[in-house]
């Protein structure tokens, strides 16, 4: 056993060698920042980057970073840009340089200046713009929206100001907001709106949507073959989905998958889960003509990179997703039409790239509340799963797009037993 007294001399070593680090510590810091007495001066303000180091600005945009030059710019202890107030980081302040971004709420009150507060409570202004960009339009709740019924646009920058007020027009038409907050807009859809872009413009631009309301662009599945004036596709494959024209309608027929249990895993349920397109019809040689065609005669899938498949979904609140990923595949003539119909194209673990929709794995459970809403996949960044959820070993190419099949089954992920009910219209491939 070690004495009493070799013990204690032990631990007065350790306090004497941690008391030492200490010392040394604050001795190792001559670089240590310090607020100075004083107050700032700025020469200029450039962009942050070592490649725009030369380009000397008078104004940037929110949320980009800047760099002050000036003498004594230790001595601020505060910034604000209008009256939104900057994050100062020590780390990046110097006497003669100081990093720092421009602040991304827009100014409520806009005088053009920064405002440097100093250790003694004085403050030094410096003429300087934020400038706000232009407004972004993301998407829009449901495309097809009917007359009467509330919808919104999402984006960004969806500014009001006295001297020129946010506006909202579909084709012509100037549209009453309803509500609005930076980032989405509230309007009644009125009646007579034809298929346009969306247009939004503030004091600081206008911006144009790359979807049209009212979309038939690309369509390939709305009448569901009900004869209702669309393309007159529907069921081509082993299974036929019901075709409903009710209440709960969009806009004529649509789609219905489901009302019937689904496991918790997403168990294979082909029978109420699974719609196909297999193109051709039974003569030989095979032919590709009228309600049998080549989904690829119909909609140009050339940069098919750059293009989105779209559709609206309902799902009501009184059955939920809750299990399952819906599997969109697109199939090519070599590996599936009506004469070589077959479920191994998708389900052989070759890899084959297909898209999964999963929208109720963020909370555990999903529906849109009785209400229409438009999904949007875009292809290059969808489309790229096997079906368990892992990356796709084999991508699409321009040929893959003769034929859909949409299965909610698998897919990875577990959830909850379920029985939902999902209907689909207006199945449509744009441009993203």
């Amino acid at each position: 056993m070690k004495s009493k007294k070799y013990i204690n001399w032990f631990m007065a070593a350790i306090v004497m060698v941690v008391a030492g680090l200490n010392f040394t510590s604050c001795e190792d810091e001559p670089d240590k920042f310090e607020l100075t007495s004083g107050g700032p001066s700025i020469r200029y303000v450039r962009m942050s980057t070592a490649e725009n180091a030369d380009s000397l600005v008078t104004g940037a945009y929110m949320d980009n970073t800047i760099c002050l030059v000036g003498e004594n710019l230790t001595s601020i202890k505060e910034m604000y840009f209008n009256d939104q107030k900057a994050i100062l980081n020590t780390s990046f302040m110097t006497k003669n340089t100081l990093l720092v971004d421009v602040p991304g709420t827009i100014p409520s009150t806009v005088t053009n200046k920064i405002y440097m507060i100093t250790n003694g409570n004085d403050t030094v202004n410096y003429d300087f713009k934020v400038l706000v960009p232009g407004p972004v339009i993301s998407s829009m709740s449901c495309e097809w929206t009917k007359p009467g019924e509330e919808a919104q646009v999402i984006g960004d920058y969806f500014i009001d100001d006295p001297s020129v007020p946010l506006t909202l027009t579909v084709g012509n038409s100037n549209i009453e907001i309803k509500s609005f907050t930076k980032n989405a807009i509230t309007f009644v859809v009125p009646n007579g709106l034809s298929e346009s872009p969306v247009k939004i413009s503030t004091i600081y631009g206008t911006a144009q949507s790359k979807f049209n309301y009212r979309d038939t662009r690309g369509m390939m599945f709305d009448d569901w073959g009900a004869g209702e004036g669309g393309t007159g596709l529907t069921n081509h494959g082993w299974h036929n989905r019901d075709i409903k024209n009710d209440a709960t309608s969009l806009d004529g027929s649509y789609m219905f998958m489901g009302g019937a249990a689904m496991t918790a895993d997403g168990a294979w349920n082909d029978g109420n889960f699974s719609f196909e397109y297999w193109p051709g019809d039974w003569n030989t040689p095979q032919g590709f003509t009228g309600t049998d065609i080549r989904l690829s005669d119909l909609v140009s899938f050339s940069d098919f990179e750059n293009k989105a498949l779209k559709f609206e979904m309902c799902i009501p609140a009184e059955n939920p997703w809750m299990a399952g990923a819906m599997q969109v595949i697109f199939s090519g003539n070599d590996r599936v039409t009506m004469q070589t119909a077959n479920n191994t194209f998708f389900n052989d673990g070759s890899g084959y790239s297909r898209a999964l929709y999963r929208p109720w794995t963020a909370t555990g459970s999903y529906d849109t509340g009785g209400k229409w809403v438009t999904v949007t996949l875009p292809i290059a960044t969808s489309f790229v799963y096997n079906e368990e959820g892992s990356p796709a070993s084999i991508p699409l190419t321009e040929k893959d797009f003769t034929g859909l099949t949409i299965f909610v089954w698998g897919g990875g992920v577990v959830g909850t037993d379920c029985e939902p009910v999902i209907k689909i219209d207006n199945v449509r491939v744009v441009p993203n």
